[in-house]
Order: C-alpha cells, then structure tokens, then sequence
C-alpha cells in the first residue's frame, strides 16, 4: 500500500480513537473524525466507506499494536492457564473498555462488531492451521470451528466488559479459556 495512504488511515483511526474516548459512536461524524485526523471529507471516502468500517480497521490495528490480536498463539500454549496471547487481548479490551463495550455491544456499531468477529475468526482459522490441525480433528469444516470460537470469545468479553466493577483482565481470559478448553462441566 502506498506509505501516504498508510499514513492517511493510520490518522483517521487515531482521530477516531481519539474522539472516541470522550464521546459515544453515535455521536461522533464522518466530518468530526476528518477534520480531527486534519483531512478532508472526501479523502475519509477515499479509505473508508463509513465509520463503522474505520472503527473495526482501528481497533484491529491498535490489537496488533499490542501484540493482543491473538495470531502468536501456539500449540505448547495449549494448558490450565489461559496463555499470554490471550491475557494480552483482555488487557487490551481493558485498556479500551468504553470503545468496546459500544462496539461489542452491537447497537452502537453493528458493522464494527461483525468487522471484528470477521477478523478474529480468519485470525483463529489461521492461527488453527499454522498448528498444523485438521479439519478432520474438529469433525466439522474449519470455518465453523473458527465461528464458534470466535463467537465465544466475543460472548465472554461482551458479557465481562458490561460487569461494573470491571473484574481483572486475568478472571475475563480465565473464564474464556475454561469456555474454550475445558471439558468437564
């Protein structure tokens, strides 16, 4: 990709982030989040085609960032603790509670929230592959098996972000890990 247009997104989901943290989704505009990022409307247009879908891009970039997008999980990860990929993405959920809680709740940012399920489910099919498993091992197409980790993960950091108090990132990645690995319940 062309480093200025790099530069131009990478400003637009800063801008966006940025308001963000004062104000809620809806509030925010197309104009807001362009004359925050010191661009014009039409150059948003350019690399978006609305805020939900720079909202999902911004937020999957700032997970990366992190190191908390999940894609260095590995087989010897697999064990009674939850590993550090996924420690690192509830510390990252934490560190943007407000901004996820809008966009995992759905009713702020629909397209957002299925921009972020796309993701980290081609993120857990990849990273399920790179392990060298089969689709013969989950005795269903991969795709499915992806969804519906996916959607575990998402249900136990929709569900922990809406707890006031916000318990420890450590008791949210606990939970989704005995969801996804643990079989005597």
């Amino acid at each position: 990709m062309d480093p200025r247009a790099v530069r131009t997104r990478r400003r637009l989901q800063d801008a966006l982030l940025a308001l963000a943290r004062d104000r809620s989704l809806e509030s925010i505009t197309i104009a807001d989040v362009a004359e925050h990022a010191s661009v014009n409307r039409s150059s948003f247009y350019q690399h978006y085609t609305d805020k939900e879908m720079l909202l999902a891009d911004a937020l999957a970039n700032r997970a990366a960032d992190a190191g908390a997008d999940l894609s260095d999980l590995s087989i010897d990860d697999i064990g009674p603790e939850p590993p550090a990929a996924l420690l690192r993405w509830f510390h990252h959920l934490a560190e943007h509670a407000p901004l996820y809680r809008q966009a995992l709740g759905g009713a702020a940012a629909p397209d957002a929230a299925a921009g972020m399920r796309r993701r980290m489910q081609s993120v857990v099919a990849d990273t399920t592959v790179g392990l060298g498993v089969s689709e013969d091992a989950f005795g269903m197409p991969l795709d499915v098996f992806a969804a519906g980790l996916t959607w575990t993960l998402l249900g136990v950091a929709a569900s922990w972000l809406e707890r006031d108090p916000l318990p420890p990132p450590e008791v949210a990645a606990g939970w989704a890990w005995r969801m996804l690995v643990r079989r005597d319940f």
